[in-house]
C-alpha cells in the first residue's frame, strides 16, 4: 500500500468521527453509535483509494441514519 498525502489526510476524517460516535455511544448506551463509531475508526486501514474511502463512509453514514430513524 502506498501512502500519500491525500489518503492520510482523508483517513483522519472518518477516523475523528468515529472516535466522537465511539464515545457518544459508549456514554449515551447508544449501540449503534459505538459500533459505527468502531467500525469508521478500523476500516480506512483496509481501503486503498480515497474514492473508496470516501464511499465506504457514506455508506456506514449512511447506515447509522437508517438505524437512527427507524428506532434502534
Amino acid at each position: 500500500m502506498e501512502l500519500d498525502g491525500t489518503w492520510l489526510f482523508l483517513s483522519l476524517i472518518p477516523g475523528g468521527i468515529g472516535f466522537v460516535l465511539f464515545v457518544y455511544g459508549k456514554k449515551q448506551s447508544r449501540w449503534p453509535h459505538l459500533v459505527t463509531g468502531l467500525i469508521l475508526m478500523i476500516y480506512p486501514y483496509f481501503t486503498t483509494s480515497a474514492a473508496a474511502m470516501i464511499g465506504v463512509c457514506a455508506l456506514i453514514c449512511g447506515a447509522l441514519w437508517y438505524a437512527v430513524r427507524a428506532g434502534w
